[in-house]
């Protein structure tokens, strides 16, 4: 499709899961988009795709990603 300029663009961008890096298709209804905001204002965001959620890892997903991206600290620690 083409906007006014006559510049090609896409009506649907997939997005990637950021715990599994699984493409979210447009069918995965129960997928999220969270953003979290720091105290300086800069945002960051995370994507969630649906089996995240189904198998309740959703939770330490994003405590192990907001860890990895230093918003977190203390929260998550890998256990065997």
């Amino acid at each position: 499709m083409e906007n006014d300029q006559g510049v090609l663009v896409d009506l649907y961008v997939p997005r990637k899961c950021a715990a599994t890096n699984r493409l979210i298709t447009s069918k995965d209804h129960s997928s999220v988009q969270i953003s979290v905001v720091d105290a300086l204002s800069t945002s960051t965001t995370f994507a969630l795709c649906g089996q995240v959620r189904a198998n309740a890892e959703s939770d330490d997903s994003i405590n192990r990603l907001a860890t990895k991206a230093g918003l977190l600290r203390s929260v998550w620690s890998y256990q065997k």
